[in-house]
């Protein structure tokens, strides 16, 4: 997913993101989703399999 993509979703679901890094803006998302804000913090075996943000998370 693209950084437009991300600030847009970003966008609808409320988060003023147009200054965030793409990590700090996807940890935003995943608040707002009642998720863990876990994206890219180092976490080798993450639980949250089914977070869309995963595949992404666990390559970078």
């Amino acid at each position: 997913m693209t950084v437009k993509e991300i600030k847009q979703m970003a966008k609808e679901r409320g988060i003023n993101g147009s200054k965030m890094l793409k990590a700090d803006l996807i940890r935003a998302i995943q608040i707002q989703e009642g998720n863990t804000p876990c994206f890219q913090t180092g976490i080798t075996s993450c639980p949250q399999t089914g977070c869309c943000w995963w595949g992404d998370c666990q390559k970078g």
